[in-house]
């Protein structure tokens, strides 16, 4: 398994893959799609990232990698295809985001989630994220903020 940089090619991974989770156990928010349709302008213009993980030929999972602001990154869009789920996806993005949060310089990485996704909170728990303040009315789906200080 590899990690490969968001090239035009790719955003439909990078929408199929989100879409997939959200419709799932969410429902698709108005930034959400504008993220998908307009990755270049939502999340990249500002000096983000978008990753994929590569297995055996196959795209199988994404996450970008968000300004925010001064010294400050979201990590936002993870997505691991359901059926290549438990081989480590997650964590081999996750930790691709962090380490491209450092070599930006970023003091902090934060995130939002939903204590519903039980074995994402978990994994960023496990790889230092702390629960801090969640800000009101920013994510409907997000009901968890978690904070790594890099």
């Amino acid at each position: 398994m590899k990690i490969i940089d968001y090239q035009p090619e790719y955003q439909v991974y990078f929408r199929d893959l989100n879409l997939s989770w959200l419709e799932e156990y969410f429902s698709v928010e108005p930034f959400d799609q504008y993220a998908f349709d307009n990755p270049e302008e939502a999340i990249l213009k500002d000096g983000g990232r978008i990753i994929f993980a590569e297995n055996a030929g196959e795209i199988i999972g994404t996450c970008a990698l968000k300004y925010v602001g001064q010294d400050v990154f979201e990590m936002a869009k993870m997505a691991v295809r359901k059926d290549v789920r438990g081989l480590g996806t997650g964590k081999l993005l996750c930790n691709s985001i962090i380490d491209a949060a450092r070599n930006l310089n970023a003091k902090r990485l934060i995130l939002y989630s939903s204590k519903q996704l039980k074995p994402a909170i978990a994994m960023y728990l496990s790889m230092g994220f702390v629960e801090i303040p969640l800000e009101a009315g920013l994510y409907k789906r997000a009901d968890i903020k978690m904070e790594l200080v890099l």
